[in-house]
């Protein structure tokens, strides 16, 4: 019987991430190092599986007999090795249904960018969930660990729309609010809101025991205006128009969307939290890759 097939996650896609290897490099918090990169190993020598060599695993720990047989430096991951508790929270508001020059809109980069970081964690053995949310935090999917598992989550990316307002700050306090186990939460959205209240909210995350990485989705025509002359421009989230000459804000404009941008960045990081620009022309396995490197 051939594989399901799903929206955000084609064959061609999967492909192209089975030889990514989602590591930790950081602390997690109680203990949760993941299974991949962890430093802290125990005594159990009960062999389980593989996983690809990183750097700053101890070079003693390579398999050189299957080096030998693959030409791939893997090393044996053992059952003392704690999984990785990752939470993904996606916003699907109406503002992400944003796209230009004929690219995928930030809802669809968003989904796809879940399916892929689900389908990695997932090989890997690591546990990973999803909630999506507009100004109010939507259903959890239950999280999985394996690839059989994925598949409540994988429909659930196909049945998010863009519509609504989105709150960020006020979601990611309510989740900090709901008892659960301690881990990486992954917000992917384009934050559109002040940074003073997303700061407040990464901070009750770090309080309540997460880190956090923000994959902040965004179209290259938001990051400089790509419109000439006098335009009409429609608010996707209220419907309030504007009638503008662009080229009297086009300056002013980029550099506000650069100082959001870099005080979106120092805030995640100086939480002990992570920050990437997941612009929407960046194919998916290299957002992934780039995203995650922090961890």
């Amino acid at each position: 019987m051939p594989a399901p097939a799903y929206r955000y996650l084609p064959p061609h896609l999967a492909d192209r991430l089975d030889g990514m290897d989602i590591g930790v490099r950081r602390p997690l918090p109680g203990g949760m190092q993941g299974s991949h990169r962890s430093r802290h190993h125990g005594g159990s020598v009960e062999f389980t599986d593989y996983r690809a060599y990183a750097e700053g695993d101890p070079i003693q720990r390579i398999d050189w007999a299957v080096y030998a047989r693959t030409d791939r430096h893997l090393i044996r991951r053992n059952e003392d090795e704690v999984r990785l508790r990752v939470h993904l929270l996606l916003d699907h508001s109406g503002s992400m249904g944003y796209a230009t020059g004929g690219r995928a809109s930030k809802l669809h980069h968003a989904c796809a960018l879940a399916a892929g970081i689900m389908y990695v964690l997932a090989r890997q053995g690591d546990a990973v969930g999803l909630n999506g949310f507009t100004d109010r935090l939507g259903a959890e999917l239950p999280a999985a660990s394996s690839r059989e598992g994925l598949r409540p989550l994988l429909l659930g990316l196909e049945a998010f729309q863009a519509k609504g307002r989105s709150a960020p700050a006020s979601v990611l306090h309510a989740f900090a609010d709901q008892p659960r186990p301690r881990g990486l939460v992954v917000v992917l959205s384009d934050l559109l809101q002040e940074v003073t209240a997303l700061v407040g909210a990464l901070a009750h995350l770090q309080q309540a025991g997460h880190q956090v990485l923000l994959l902040h989705v965004l179209d290259p025509g938001e990051l400089q205006m790509p419109f000439e002359g006098v335009v009409e421009l429609d608010e996707m989230e209220t419907g309030e128009r504007v009638v503008l000459a662009v080229d009297d804000y086009r300056a002013a404009y980029a550099a506000e969307v650069r100082r959001h941008l870099d005080d979106l960045r120092r805030a995640a990081q100086g939480l002990g939290g992570g920050y990437h620009l997941a612009d929407t022309a960046t194919p998916i396995d290299a957002a992934i890759r780039d995203g995650l490197r922090w961890i």
